[in-house]
């Protein structure tokens, strides 16, 4: 197993068998092709984004058809990634369980994570063809062109994902854990379909059936993060309901195409950029000149960089993808462990989610009627109380850190360093200007911080290597691929999840439990520390703040107040293992395999956890800076 985060074994010698060697070479064209691809669409978001605000801003003449461009081609780069993903076996999973077994057991396991996968491709393929079928109908506003242009790239992906996953299996080292995990597969799907009869009369305990037992049985298994939630949701839907399951690739649809989420490739991107060009390198030693003789100096400067760019691009993954790349390198250099990086970068991930411009504060606004300005001034405080329990965490963790080789700088050596640091420091500023400013929206402006990267990298610290771009390209499909993957099969479990009426009967359960303000407030914490780790923040937001917001200010709970308490439960729930999403995005950022940060994240969330408490039983954090 290699040291990512992988889905599946690493690649198995070239067979000797007819066709262990027709699947390679079929893998081979067919995956250089997709990859290829993939690569370009990348290049193609960022010139069509780039020509959005320059015509905007330079030419005022808006291109009214950009945004709608580039959510199509952002559909088809998601899809043609997961395959990427699949391929190079890049998609999330938890191996905490395979990695402890028998050879023989591993072996059967890893067979298992690729029939999962092939099971619900095949389960899923049919209706996706149906759901592009029925977009042909559809015309989009600005391009005229038939929305199934767009739609396709789901049955498109979906079915060079089964390629992909189909040349794995047939190039398996041996073919007995082959057979015996298809065997239990095809298995297991027939024993569901036979117990619809007597699971439909279960009612609401078909939830925990679903979506507790199959989602965890399939995550310790070592199957997909991804492919876990979509066979739950799959099953659950197929199982105990009457819903066309034209639906719920619907719903993996409306996941995936956000246009906030184009930020997410984007900034991958960017990110890679940052350090090709050298900036990274002269950012980090003028940080590290700073803070470099201080213990755990640079895990302060992960927590203070979230803090500054969090927000930037609307996207969470997207500013770890910008962080991560420029500090990681020298914090590993410096004897950081990776598991404790990845841990502290998720934490981080938790703690800044009140940070404005934040997507989740705009989206509790538009759903509740309350004030996005009284969001965005309540936001910061927590926030920065949040964090300051995070530096405990690195300063108790790093007390005893060996500092006796690092050399303290100068101020004249500081100062010289800033000189040359300056232009990449002022990065994420000038980013955060153009946001402000209306230059640019949250998805359009990664675009002018690589144009920025490009031009600095040329001009300023003259390093710039075209040969790495191509691979660099893909790497960012790849990656988007496997990130976004996961969001479209988490929005499809959290339409499944509501469908049920859990909605309704969580709001109702909650404003009955006693206690008045402090019970409330207690139940929420613990409600959305659970809601957010399998329905994320916007989902959550959308289906219980206009239930639960009503009811907070009816028992005189100020709505700022609580929607920071909400807030930051739903962040600790989506960047927690195991079922956090976010903490696997930054497994996915970091190149870190899930189970080396699970040793080390468990502090961060207990520090994160206590902040809450003191954000929610201090309501001055929130709302102390609003008269003003």
């Amino acid at each position: 197993m290699n040291a990512h985060t992988a889905t599946l074994p690493a690649s198995p010698p070239i067979p000797t068998t007819g066709i262990g060697r027709l699947a390679n070479r079929l893998d081979h064209v067919v995956g250089t092709g997709v990859e290829a691809i993939a690569a370009a669409l990348v290049l193609i978001e960022i010139c069509i984004l780039a020509a959005g605000v320059t015509a905007r801003y330079v030419f005022h003449a808006p291109l009214v058809w950009s945004d709608e461009l580039a959510s199509i081609l952002f559909l088809w780069l998601s899809m043609l990634g997961a395959v990427v993903a699949l391929r190079r076996g890049e998609h999330m999973r938890m191996t905490g369980l395979v990695s402890r077994v028998s050879p023989a057991t591993r072996s059967l396991l890893e067979a298992l994570a690729i029939t999962a996968a092939i099971a619900f491709l095949l389960l899923i393929l049919p209706h996706a063809f149906e759901y592009a079928e029925e977009e042909t109908f559809i015309v989009t506003p600005a391009l005229e062109i038939t929305n199934a242009w767009r739609a396709a790239a789901i049955p498109v992906g979906m079915g060079l994902m089964l390629l992909a996953a189909s040349f794995r299996l047939l190039r398996f080292g041996s073919l007995k854990p082959v057979l015996l995990a298809i065997g239990i597969t095809a298995a297991l799907v027939l024993l569901f379909w036979l117990a619809g009869p007597t699971l439909k009369p279960l009612g609401k305990l078909n939830l925990v059936v679903f979506f507790v037992g199959v989602v965890a049985l399939n995550v310790f298994s070592g199957v997909p993060i991804a492919f876990s939630f979509a066979l739950a949701t799959f099953g659950y839907l197929a199982c105990t309901t009457t819903t066309p399951l034209i639906v719920m690739v619907g719903r993996l649809d409306e996941g995936m195409s956000h246009l906030i989420l184009l930020a997410v490739p984007l900034f991958i991107f960017l990110g890679a950029l940052i350090e090709m060009t050298g900036m990274a390198r002269a950012m980090i030693q003028f940080l590290a000149s700073m803070l470099g003789h201080v213990r755990g100096g640079l895990s302060y400067v992960l927590v203070g960089a979230m803090y500054l760019v969090s927000g930037i691009s609307g996207s969470k993954i997207a500013d770890m993808a910008a962080i991560a790349p420029v500090l990681f390198p020298e914090m590993k250099k410096r004897g950081a462990k990776p598991g404790d990086l990845v841990a502290l970068l998720s934490a981080t991930g938790a703690q800044t989610e009140s940070i404005p411009p934040s997507i989740v504060l705009i989206t509790i606004g538009s759903v509740t009627g309350v004030s996005i300005a009284a969001l965005f001034t309540g936001g910061m405080v927590p926030a920065l109380v949040l964090g300051i329990a995070l530096c405990f965490v690195v300063w108790w963790r790093n007390r005893d850190e060996d500092l006796g080789h690092v050399v303290r700088h100068s101020w004249g050596q500081i100062g010289k360093l800033c000189l040359i640091a300056l232009p990449a420091i002022a990065l994420p500023f000038v980013i955060r200007a153009a946001v402000v400013e209306g230059v640019a929206t949250a998805t359009e402006v990664s675009t002018i911080g690589i144009a920025y990267s490009v031009l600095a990298g040329l001009l300023l610290y003259r390093q710039f290597d075209w040969r790495r771009l191509p691979r660099m390209l893909a790497d960012t499909a790849s990656l988007t691929g496997a990130i976004i993957f996961i969001v479209g099969c988490a929005t499809a479990m959290a339409w499944g999840l509501t469908q049920s009426g859990f909605s309704q009967d969580l709001a109702r359960a909650m404003a009955a439990v006693p206690g008045g303000t402090w019970g409330f407030l207690a139940i929420s914490i613990v409600a959305f520390i659970i809601l957010g780790s399998v329905l994320e923040g916007i989902p959550a937001i959308v289906l219980f703040g206009p239930l639960l917001f009503p009811i907070a200010k009816q028992i005189g709970v100020h709505e700022v107040h609580y929607a920071m308490v909400v807030v930051f439960a739903m962040g600790i729930g989506l960047f927690a293992p195991p079922f956090g999403v976010g903490y696997y995005g930054a497994c996915a950022i970091s190149k870190v395999n899930p189970d080396e940060g699970l040793k080390y994240i468990g502090g961060y969330m207990l520090a994160l956890f206590l902040g809450l408490i003191v954000v929610a039983a201090v309501p001055w954090f929130s709302t102390g800076f609003l008269k003003f």
